[in-house]
């Protein structure tokens, strides 16, 4: 994983599978330092070609952590990421943009 900031958003480029091994350090990546500052957060999953249920929690636990004006966006979601996702309901929950420049400016 690696994080960059982009015009004040963390952008946190995740590669490989997402699975009980990995789900830790992507929940310490978009978990914000301080979740009542309006963190702003992308999250390239272009490089991810699995995720289990343990980054699908990880993923709505971080989404819960952006308040107070901040969000959590999903970028380059590819499909069998993204079917999971639209077969537990996430999809109306978590922002899904096809490219980090299209999360950046939705």
């Amino acid at each position: 994983m690696t994080w960059s900031t982009v015009d004040g958003v963390t952008v946190v480029t995740v590669t490989g599978e997402v699975d009980h091994h990995t789900s830790g350090a992507l929940r310490q990546a978009l978990t914000p330092a301080d979740p009542d500052g309006g963190a702003r957060t992308v999250a390239d999953l272009s490089g991810v070609p699995f995720m289990d249920s343990s980054g699908i929690n990880v993923l709505i636990t971080a989404h819960q952590a952006h308040t107070g004006g901040g969000w959590l966006r999903l970028a380059g979601v590819r499909r069998p990421v993204l079917r999971t996702l639209e077969i537990v309901g996430l999809t109306p929950l978590l922002a899904c943009y096809p490219s980090v420049r299209d999360a950046l400016t939705g």
